[in-house]
């Protein structure tokens, strides 16, 4: 956004100023998600977690980003939007920069889970005015790729920088990245939803429409179960390459590298979009996601790690807008959508503990990893279910649900 003219700056309440804003602040609030293999490295090292501690302070963190949907429904239609970002956006900055500091590990939870409800509060104002533009799937992709963007940029940087330094120089970098934020919450309207908010239910969503509650649940099932796979591998990663003899700082540069082919298969959904190919898309991503986790069985020499980690992030990235529309397809409404993202929290909550424990008792990643696969097929199998005449049809007519773009952590 050039600062020569105020005739060039996005209207404020724009669907230019919405991208802007969903551009700046996903790419800064989901990197702590993003990264968290080199940040779960960095704490192994400084504080001596188990991995079943390790796997708690994801889990906490991630479920917590996610379950910030649940308050939302009551203050998100009440409240001036650009306020309530200034507030949300500081309790970032100082959790961030407060956890560079702590020694205990306790506090450090503590910290973690506070600084996390505020980033997850403000994605819920992310997603929610995503669907207020002309064209939400376009700032669904806007949302997708600049996260992914700023994971390649910080990870790449990573064995630079941070090499040598604690896990708190990491997190001062988030809460500089967040203070970078600040200029652009100007950009939204502030009164955008307290002005539409529904006076009969006093700014609370409605009941869901009709919907076909078996496929409904079997849905969620899926989504569920793919969190819980995929997150339960990413978090570790790390620590899969370090147990193969591969140093923190080559397989740093492999997950940086890793993420390129995720923004590329973000775009290619993107433009690709909904259509009657739909299946066939889920089934090779599916496939992909589970030859990735094969990969890593045993102790993968560094390139094998690095088609592993690429072909995961791959599939990761190609499967979710697909298996997020199979869903919205189902009917319902933004209650769909909405509890979808609690699943997606869950997973994410339910992923890195699972992954922990059973690393920490069969002392080895196999069992871990033998589950992550499980989660994969049966998410597959819930996804097939879901299959209809919905396909098609979301094919050729475009959801307009504010939610459908909410995929709380890519």
């Amino acid at each position: 956004m050039s600062t020569r003219s105020a005739s060039v700056r996005p209207k404020t309440g724009s669907d230019r100023a919405i991208y802007t804003f969903i551009a700046v602040f996903s790419a800064v609030l989901y990197t702590v998600l993003l990264i968290a293999p080199v940040i779960g490295g960095k704490l192994v090292q400084q504080f001596g977690l188990t991995p079943t501690e390790l796997g708690t302070l994801f889990s906490l963190e991630l479920g917590s980003f996610s379950l910030a949907t649940v308050p939302a429904y009551l203050w998100l239609r009440r409240v001036n939007l650009v306020k309530a970002t200034y507030v949300f956006t500081a309790i970032v900055i100082a959790g961030n920069l407060v956890s560079g500091f702590m020694t205990s590990f306790a506090l450090l939870v503590a910290l973690r889970v506070v600084t996390a409800l505020a980033a997850g509060s403000i994605t819920v104002i992310l997603l929610t005015l995503s669907g207020k533009t002309s064209n939400p799937s376009r700032a669904f992709g806007i949302f997708v790729v600049f996260q992914l963007i700023m994971g390649a940029i910080i990870l790449s940087v990573f064995p630079l920088l941070f090499a040598e330094a604690s896990v708190g120089a990491i997190y001062w970098t988030l809460a500089g990245l967040a203070v970078c934020c600040l200029p652009f919450v100007r950009l939204i309207d502030g009164e955008a939803l307290r002005r539409n908010a529904p006076a009969a239910t006093g700014g609370v969503p409605a009941p869901a429409a009709s919907i076909h509650r078996g496929k409904f649940a079997i849905g969620l099932a899926a989504v569920l179960l793919f969190y819980i796979g995929l997150s339960g591998v990413w978090s570790f990663m790390a620590q899969i390459a370090g147990s193969a003899g591969i140093g923190l700082s080559a397989a740093s540069i492999v997950l940086a590298l890793a993420t390129i082919p995720g923004i590329i298969s973000s775009l290619v959904a993107t433009v690709l979009g909904d259509t009657r190919h739909r299946t066939i898309f889920l089934l090779g991503g599916y496939l992909g996601l589970g030859i990735s986790v094969a990969l890593l069985f045993g102790a993968p020499g560094l390139v094998q790690f690095a088609i592993a980690a690429m072909v995961f992030k791959f599939a990761w990235t190609f499967i979710l807008p697909y298996l997020l529309s199979s869903l919205s397809g189902l009917g319902g409404g933004g209650h769909v959508m909405n509890t979808t993202n609690l699943m997606i929290g869950s997973g994410f909550a339910i992923g890195p503990l699972l992954s922990g424990v059973l690393i920490q008792s069969s002392g080895g990643f196999t069992t871990m990893l033998a589950t992550a696969i499980a989660a994969v097929v049966l998410s597959l199998i819930g996804a097939m279910a879901i299959q209809s005449k919905n396909a098609k049809a979301s094919a050729q007519t475009p959801s307009d649900e504010p939610s459908s773009a909410g995929v709380a952590g890519v």
